[in-house]
């Protein structure tokens, strides 16, 4: 058992590696964060030590409430899609459709990206946010974008297209404060998908159950 308790990062590194090693799990990891600005290397980082679990288990719960619904707007959609995943990186939740199409090559990515985007797809989740996008926040992208996606009205109400990232975001507090947050987040998901699918020509008749 490792406690959770605040400690240098560097410091769980090492109690962690070491409690694998006295189960006989041999491991190599790499430790250098992705997708972070100026990364410190988790087995020398001795600068972030924080540890706040009531913070840590406010951000679960996010987490555990998001995916309620994520699952329940996935219901009805009969095409591929990805199981509801969390980004480490980002620390996002995400869940993915796809339609079935092969998307356009994005000139001037890498490997992974050029992988990850080879499919039209819609996505959707909780995002932190970052410098960018300094509020926690749900999001709603399409790739590829179609035109006039982002003048398209949006459910609910607080929803707003961010033109500098190319996506739909409804503001966590926006949710926290609805008479339904279920409901609202429910509202925006399946709207922004609405709206991907039907400007970008996916063949909805058979992606998509119909409730009766």
């Amino acid at each position: 058992m490792l406690p959770l308790i605040p400690r240098s990062v560097a410091a769980f590194y090492r109690e962690f590696m070491a409690c694998l090693q006295a189960l006989g799990i041999e491991v190599t990891i790499n430790t250098l964060p992705s997708e972070i600005r100026n990364p410190f290397r988790c087995d020398e980082d001795e600068v972030h030590a924080s540890y706040d679990p009531v913070y840590v288990q406010r951000f679960w719960r996010i987490l555990v409430q998001t995916d309620t619904v994520l699952q329940r707007y996935r219901s009805p959609f009969l095409g591929k899609s990805s199981p509801v995943h969390f980004f480490w990186g980002s620390f996002d939740l995400a869940l993915t459709v796809f339609s079935g199409r092969g998307a356009p090559e994005r000139q001037g990515a890498d490997r992974i990206t050029q992988e990850a985007y080879s499919h039209e797809e819609i996505s959707c989740g909780f995002w932190p946010g970052d410098e960018r996008f300094p509020t926690p926040a749900f999001y709603s992208y399409t790739y590829p974008e179609p035109p006039g996606l982002g003048t398209t009205s949006i459910l609910p109400a607080a929803a707003f297209y961010s033109q500098e990232l190319g996506e739909f975001f409804l503001r966590y507090d926006d949710v926290r404060s609805a008479s339904s947050p279920e409901q609202a987040l429910l509202e925006f998901f399946q709207s922004t998908y609405e709206a991907g699918a039907t400007l970008g020509q996916w063949d909805r008749e058979a992606l998509e159950r119909r409730v009766r």
